[in-house]
């Protein structure tokens, strides 16, 4: 790989992490010299990482880290930093590490063009009714809620009011009951997939899949001809459901958090 598309890559990892933390929008941003210092009481604990974007010397690093962990103590926080290739200062890492930081929760940061994204999910969908809303329905909120809810509902209900981009939430249905839900934001020529779950009854029923045409299609529909999303790298179901549908890694990423 030439060294341009390598400085490319690592920029694209940079700006597809911002698009998320705009589709996951804490309820306070700080920018702190190119650092977003992220603040969102009763959220899932990513959604108040810091995000080490900007530029920042060698010499500097750790007076930059104390000033996040300055933020962090004044509300009672651990802070955690995201740390992800090309996005943040490289030696960091290791700072954080020296720092007695812990490393968790590796990630797999994925990309796929939205035309392939469809073509292979509709190739094995199945028959369930698909319905897309431009907001999150009670419905959809209380079956995202019931698989991955890990804070105050009032607060991730409010995060997804927070959301200024286009979005869709979709429900995979079998009459009325909601089996399966995900959503898209599209940000600028991408559409990022997020919410995906599957209620644990319905697994196996192609579900996730047919969520995922629909958000390919009405990505495809917004101008968004790229697609990416964020997923664990011990979620295997996801990773196969991602895998087939063409979606393949840009990088891995990780979190450093306090002890």
């Amino acid at each position: 790989m030439s060294a341009t598309s390598t400085a490319n890559g690592l920029e694209m990892v940079k700006d597809l992490q911002e698009r998320a933390a705009r589709a996951l929008p804490a309820e306070r941003v700080e920018d702190a010299g190119g650092w977003w210092l992220r603040h969102a009481p009763g959220c899932s604990w990513w959604v108040g990482t810091v995000l080490p974007h900007g530029h920042a010397e060698s010499a500097g690093l750790a007076r930059r880290v104390a000033e996040a962990e300055e933020f962090y103590a004044a509300r009672g926080l651990v802070p955690r930093f995201q740390i992800s290739p090309g996005a943040c200062p490289t030696e960091l890492d290791a700072v954080l590490a020296g720092r007695g930081y812990l490393r968790q929760s590796p990630m797999s940061l994925r990309t796929a063009p939205t035309a392939q994204v469809l073509r292979r999910a509709r190739a094995a969908a199945g028959t369930l009714r698909v319905r897309l809303d431009g907001h999150p329905t009670r419905a959809w909120f209380e079956a995202w809620h019931a698989v991955h809810g890990h804070g105050d509902p009032r607060s991730e209900r409010d995060l997804l009011d927070r959301v200024e981009r286009p979005s869709a939430y979709a429900c995979a249905l079998l009459g009325d009951d909601v089996l399966a839900v995900g959503r898209a934001v599209a940000d600028t020529g991408w559409a990022g997939v997020f919410g995906m779950a599957t209620l644990p009854e319905a697994r196996g029923r192609g579900a996730a899949r047919q969520v995922l045409a629909a958000l390919a299609d009405w990505a495809g529909a917004h101008g968004a001809d790229r697609m990416y999303l964020q997923v664990e790298r011990d979620n295997a179901p996801a990773l196969r459901l991602y895998d087939r549908t063409g979606f393949s890694e840009l990088c891995g990423y990780h979190y450093r958090a306090a002890e």
